[in-house]
C-alpha cells in the first residue's frame, strides 16, 4: 500500500504527462536541431533522443516500454543508414516503418485476443467495453496505414524542408484530429460509470 511498484514485477509506473514528453521529446529534438542545423546534424540529435527517451522510461519504470523502444530502434537503424550513405531517404521512410510496425501489432493483437499495443493507445481514455475496444483498434490500425501511405506520397513530392513541417505537425495533428473524432466511440461503448469523453 502506497508503494510506487506495481504488484507484478516491481515495475513502477510513468506519469501520463511523463510518458507524453518521453513520444513528444525526440521529435520536438528533430525539428529543433534541423532548423538550427539542418538534417544531418537533426538525424544525430534525434537518434540520441530516441535512445535517451528508453533509457528515461527505463530508469523510472524499470521496464522497456514497447513504443519508445521501437521506435529508438527504427530511428537508430534508419537514421544510421542516411549517416552513412549520406541519403535522406532512410529518415524519411521512418515514420512509414513506425507507422506499419504499429499497424501490425495491432493487426497481431486483434487476432490473437493478447492486448500487445492497445494499452498504450487507450492509456487515459474512457474504458470501453470488448466491442467498442476492437472498433477502436481496427479504427487506429486502419488510421496507422494511412499515414504510412501519406508519408510515402509526401516524401516523395515534398521537399525536405516542407517534408519536416509534415512529419513534425502533420504527424501530431492528424493524430490529435484522429483520436477526436473517436469521441462518438467512446461515448457509445463507455462501461457504465465512466464519464463521458468530451
Amino acid at each position: 500500500m502506497g508503494s510506487s511498484k506495481d504488484e507484478a514485477g516491481g515495475a513502477r509506473k510513468m506519469p501520463q504527462g511523463l510518458a507524453m514528453a518521453m513520444d513528444l521529446g525526440p521529435l520536438v529534438a528533430f525539428f529543433a536541431a534541423y532548423e538550427l542545423a539542418g538534417l544531418r546534424v537533426a538525424t544525430m540529435v534525434v537518434i540520441a533522443a530516441a535512445l535517451a527517451a528508453v533509457a528515461a522510461v527505463w530508469l523510472l519504470t524499470r521496464r522497456f516500454a514497447v513504443m519508445p523502444t521501437l521506435t529508438a530502434a527504427i530511428v537508430g537503424v534508419m537514421g544510421g543508414l542516411t549517416l552513412y550513405l549520406n541519403d535522406p531517404d532512410f529518415i524519411k521512410m521512418k515514420p512509414t516503418i513506425v507507422y506499419l510496425f504499429m499497424a501490425a501489432i495491432l493487426g497481431t493483437e486483434l487476432i490473437s485476443g493478447r492486448p500487445l499495443l492497445s494499452r498504450a493507445i487507450t492509456a487515459g481514455m474512457p474504458n470501453l467495453s470488448g466491442t467498442g475496444k476492437r472498433v477502436l483498434m481496427i479504427r487506429f490500425l486502419l488510421f496507422f496505414v494511412a499515414m504510412a501511405a501519406i508519408n510515402e506520397v509526401l516524401r516523395r513530392v515534398l521537399s525536405t524542408d516542407h517534408w519536416v513541417l509534415w512529419k513534425v505537425f502533420g504527424g501530431i495533428g492528424g493524430t490529435v484530429l484522429f483520436s477526436l473524432a473517436q469521441i462518438p466511440l467512446f461515448n457509445r461503448h463507455k462501461l457504465p460509470g465512466e464519464t463521458p469523453a468530451e
